[in-house]
């Protein structure tokens, strides 16, 4: 059945089968299907120069598909991960980007519980216990509690 196909449509298979996993990454983004499907449509230009060629048959065809997919699956991961590194890596981690700020406590630390304000947000501090109004420098960040020292 696959031969059949093969014949059928010619060199033509694998660009019909790239556009359809081009087509298949728009419904379902993921960045990987297009690095299999970049793998079809140089299958495709190969088969395009080689069609008429004894040694070309389907499945020396599924071989160079198969490893022209790995290839650019590898070459198509890296590029990706390399270029999705931030300029600004505590962006999105807004207690881990205090650490190492002082502030003053706007309510005491008692039995290690406290708050302090910094900026416009009122933060939970855990700590040794500290009158209202002491300046601390923040050492830690749990999620929404930070750990503080005197300063």
């Amino acid at each position: 059945m696959i031969e059949r196909i093969a014949l059928e449509l010619g060199p033509w298979n694998w660009w019909v089968l790239g556009l359809l996993l081009l087509a298949a990454e728009v419904i379902l983004p993921g960045v990987f299907l297009v690095w299999i499907a970049l793998a079809a449509l140089l299958t495709g230009m190969l088969s395009l120069i080689l069609w008429d060629m004894a040694y070309w048959i389907w499945e020396v065809q599924l071989v160079v598909f198969s490893l022209l997919a790995l290839v650019s699956v590898v070459i198509g991961r890296r590029l990706v991960v390399s270029s999705s590194e931030s300029d600004e890596p505590l962006l999105n981690r807004r207690g881990e980007s205090l650490v190492g700020r002082t502030a003053v406590l706007e309510q005491p630390i008692a039995e290690g519980r406290g708050r302090v304000r910094l900026d416009d947000t009122t933060w939970a501090v855990e700590g040794p216990d500290l009158p209202a109004g002491t300046r601390v420098r923040i050492v830690a960040s749990s999620g929404r509690q930070l750990t503080v020292e005197q300063a």
